[in-house]
C-alpha cells in the first residue's frame, strides 16, 4: 500500500518551516514512542540539517516500555543525535526534556531562546505545548493536522517556543511505513481502508503481543491463526453483526484500531530497532 495524502496547507507548511527553522536556536522533533523510525520525517531531518535537533519519543505510556529502551540506546549510539522519552501530560518530564534541550544551546543569555516544535500529525506536539504553558493554548486532538499555522509562546526562563502543523511527506513507503502510521492514526482515516489496516495490526499484535490479545479478548479461549479470524472472532463478540449473524468486517476493523490506538489492548510498538536493520537488508 503506498498512501499519497498532502493535503495544501502542508505544501504551505513546508515553505514556512525552511524559513524559520534558521531562525531557532534548536528543534524538538516529537516522534511517536511507539513508532520512532515511521514518525520520523525525512523532509525535517534535511531541514534541519546542521540544527542542534532533539528526538522526543512521546506517548511512552502507550508503548513497549523494553522497546522504548531499545530505542533510547539506539539513538545514543548515533552521531551527535539526542533522545528522550515522555509522556507528553506529564509536567516534570516535559520541562525535563525542555530544559535538557536548552542545556545543548551555546548562546548570548541576553536574548530569548527560541525553539521550534516539529513532526508529523498525531505525535502530541500541542499537548506538549499545552503542558509546558500550563494551560490550553494549542488546540489538540485525536485526528492529525489539528494545528494549521506556526504558533509561538513565551515561556518562563526567557524562552520561545513555536508549534507548528504535523506534516508528512508526499509519497510514504516502503509499504510498511505506510502500514504503521496509519494503524497508529497519524494518517486521517478518509485516506486509508480500515480493513487493510486491521489486517496488518492484527497480525502485528499475534506476532508479537499474543498475551496481550487474549488478556483483552478473553472470549479468545484459543489464539486465532491469523488476522482474519482475530477480526472475525472481535465482531462477533462484540456485536458487529450485520443482517443474518454475519460479521460487519468494516465495523469489527475499526473496533480493533481504535481499541490498538487509544492502549486498551496494552502496550505495544509496532516497530524496533531491528526491524529497521532487517528492512535495510531487503
Amino acid at each position: 500500500m503506498t498512501i499519497q495524502w498532502f493535503p495544501g496547507h502542508m505544501l504551505e507548511t513546508k515553505t514556512l518551516l525552511k524559513a524559520a527553522i534558521s531562525k531557532t536556536d534548536a528543534v524538538l522533533e516529537i516522534l511517536d514512542a511507539r513508532l520512532p523510525m515511521a514518525s520520523a520525517n525525512p523532509l525535517v531531518s534535511r531541514l534541519c540539517k546542521g540544527k542542534l535537533m532533539i528526538k522526543i519519543l512521546n506517548k511512552k505510556d502507550l508503548a513497549d516500555s523494553e522497546h522504548t529502551k531499545l530505542w533510547l540506546d539506539y539513538f545514543k549510539n548515533q552521531t551527535d543525535t539526542y533522545a528522550v522519552s515522555i509522556e507528553g501530560t506529564e509536567k516534570s518530564q516535559v520541562w525535563e526534556s525542555l530544559n535538557y534541550c536548552v542545556s545543548k544551546i551555546k548562546r548570548n543569555r541576553a536574548r530569548k531562546i527560541r525553539i521550534m516544535v516539529v513532526g508529523i500529525p498525531n505525535t502530541g506536539k500541542s499537548t506538549i505545548l499545552n503542558t509546558l504553558a500550563g494551560k490550553k493554548i494549542a488546540k489538540t486532538g485525536n485526528v492529525p493536522a489539528i494545528t494549521r499555522h506556526n504558533q509561538r509562546t513565551s515561556l518562563k526562563n526567557n524562552i520561545d517556543i513555536y508549534d507548528t502543523p504535523g506534516i508528512l511527506w508526499p509519497i510514504i513507503e516502503p509499504e510498511k511505513r505506510a502500514y504503521i502510521l496509519a494503524a497508529s492514526g497519524a494518517i486521517a482515516d478518509t485516506a486509508i481502508d480500515y480493513n487493510d489496516i486491521a489486517f496488518f495490526a492484527g497480525n502485528l499484535l499475534l506476532k508479537h503481543y499474543p498475551d496481550l490479545l487474549m488478556q483483552r479478548y478473553p472470549f479468545l479461549k484459543t489464539l486465532p491463526q491469523d488476522a482474519q479470524a482475530l477480526i472475525e472472532k472481535v465482531g462477533t463478540a462484540r456485536g458487529c453483526l450485520k443482517k443474518g449473524g454475519v460479521v460487519n468486517i468494516q465495523k469489527a476493523s475499526q473496533l480493533l484500531i481504535r481499541e490498538l490506538r487509544t492502549g486498551k489492548i496494552g502496550r505495544i510498538s509496532f516497530e524496533t530497532p531491528k526491524d529497521m536493520e532487517d528492512d535495510t537488508k531487503i
